[in-house]
């Protein structure tokens, strides 16, 4: 019998743009949040414990308005991305602030985590869809390492009209499998497509917006977590000075795939995505959760 995957959830983040803990908000009828909709949608689809990725100094707050929520239902562990917590013998720039990006956060659970796990964002909603695609993929008796997979979302539907978001856009084979991805920033509807720029270049690029991206959603395997500490060692050889570099996620997998270390399986879902980057953007989360709970895609109050 398959190991019941992890959900592990980066939390790290504070919001910097939205002005606030975006974690906390509530968006649902009855006060829930979109990380309730996750941890249910999850739960229903067969994660058996969650481990969030948080930073140590928000470790409280976490335990008593979240943590708390959670742990009558699945077990709950913590992991913690701090800025030294670095392979090899790496110290981090005297000035460095911040962490080292999602990478880094996943990098931070490998102490915590055992089994085949899916990564989300704290502060988006998947939907019930992708997490059972997730989970599918998760217990497949035939994995090996490296077989990993993302659930992937069009772009169009995952841009926001109170400014410019970052996504990492995917291109797959014939086979379905991931062949390459990349960053790209400042993304913004301009009349009929969508422009922004890859990361580092002031180039515009212009996009249709019906291509696919990542929100995070990968399903990995524990594998993983060596592969990330030689990467992280050559990323930190390479740009560890630089104050404001960051290890992605969708960039180690990418040279992983290029390596031929790992295969990705692009997922379908018939999940709609969404989530808060701008304050302004709550009314329509709000509107979009509650045309879920009229569908009776969930309860009016979560259990």
């Amino acid at each position: 019998m398959a190991t019941s995957p992890t959900l592990l959830i980066l939390a790290a983040g504070m919001g910097s743009r939205y002005g606030g803990l975006k974690q906390l908000d509530p968006v649902g009828p009855s006060g829930e949040t979109l990380l309730d909709y996750s941890v249910y949608d999850a739960q229903r689809a067969g994660f058996g414990q969650l481990v969030f990725v948080i930073r140590k100094e928000m470790e409280q707050v976490f335990r008593e308005q979240i943590v708390s929520r959670y742990e009558g239902k699945l077990p709950v562990k913590l992991a913690f991305q701090q800025l030294d917590d670095l392979p090899g013998d790496f110290t981090p720039p005297a000035k460095r602030e911040k962490p080292w990006g999602t990478g880094h956060a996943i990098y931070a659970a490998r102490k915590a985590v055992d089994a085949p796990f899916a990564v989300i964002n704290a502060d988006d909603f998947y939907g019930r869809d992708a997490f059972a695609q997730a989970a599918k993929e998760l217990t497949r008796d035939d994995a090996q390492p490296g077989d990993y997979a993302l659930v992937a979302y069009r772009m169009a539907n995952t841009l926001s009209e109170h400014g410019a978001v970052s996504r990492a856009v995917c291109e797959k084979d014939a086979d379905g499998m991931l062949s390459s991805i990349e960053e790209i920033e400042s993304l913004q509807r301009h009349a009929n497509l969508v422009q922004g720029k890859q990361k580092g270049s002031d180039e515009v690029r212009e996009f249709t917006g019906e291509e696919l991206v990542s929100l995070n959603l990968w399903c990995l395997r524990p594998d993983v977590f060596e592969q990330l500490d030689r990467l992280f060692t050559a990323f930190l050889m390479e740009r560890g000075i630089d104050l404001k570099s960051e290890f992605y996620i969708p960039f180690a997998i990418d040279e992983l795939i290029r390596e031929g270390q790992a295969r990705a399986r692009v997922l379908s879902t018939t999940s709609l995505w969404t989530g808060i980057t701008f304050r302004e953007d709550k009314p329509r989360v709000e509107a979009f959760v509650q045309g879920l709970v009229d569908s009776s895609e969930y309860p009016d109050k979560l259990s």
